[in-house]
C-alpha cells in the first residue's frame, strides 16, 4: 500500500504572507496565527472569515507557509481545499482575495461566494471526463 501525502488545504502568495505578518505585526498582541473560516451569509450564500488566533482549537487544521501559520477551521477544510490566498492592491481597494476551485459564483460586490465541498468538486470533474471518452 502506497501512502500519498495529504494535500494542503490551502497556500499563500507571497504578498498576502507579507500582509499577514504586517498586520500580526501591528496588532499590539501576542497571535499565534490567522483562522480561516468560511460562514452562511451574504447574497451569494457564504463567507470567507479571517480573525487572529492566539491559540490553537483542538480540530484546527493547521498549515505553515511562508512563514505565516494559518489554523483552518475544520468545517471550512472542504470548501476551501486547492485555495490561494492572495493580496491584492488596485487603485479602488486592497485586500485579501481568495482563488478558491470549489467557488461556483460570486455576488457582484464581492463580499460573498457560492462554494461547493471539495468531494462534489471532484466528482463533477470525473463525470465530465466520463461523458467526453
Amino acid at each position: 500500500m502506497t501512502l500519498h501525502p495529504r494535500p494542503q488545504v490551502m497556500h499563500l502568495t507571497d504578498a498576502a504572507a507579507e500582509r499577514i505578518r504586517a498586520l500580526q505585526a501591528a496588532s499590539g498582541k501576542e497571535v499565534e496565527a490567522v483562522r480561516i473560516g468560511v460562514k452562511n451569509g451574504g447574497c451569494a450564500g457564504m463567507e470567507y472569515t479571517m480573525e487572529y488566533a492566539e491559540a490553537r482549537k483542538p480540530h484546527d487544521e493547521v498549515i505553515e507557509d511562508k512563514g505565516v501559520t494559518l489554523l483552518i477551521d475544520p468545517t471550512a477544510v472542504m470548501f476551501l481545499l486547492g485555495t490561494e490566498m492572495d493580496y491584492r492592491t488596485d487603485r479602488m481597494r486592497s485586500g485579501f482575495v481568495f482563488n478558491n476551485p470549489n467557488q461556483t459564483s460570486a455576488c457582484g460586490c464581492g463580499e460573498s461566494v457560492m462554494l461547493k465541498s471539495a468531494d462534489e468538486s471532484a466528482q463533477d470533474s470525473s463525470e465530465v471526463r466520463g461523458q467526453s471518452s
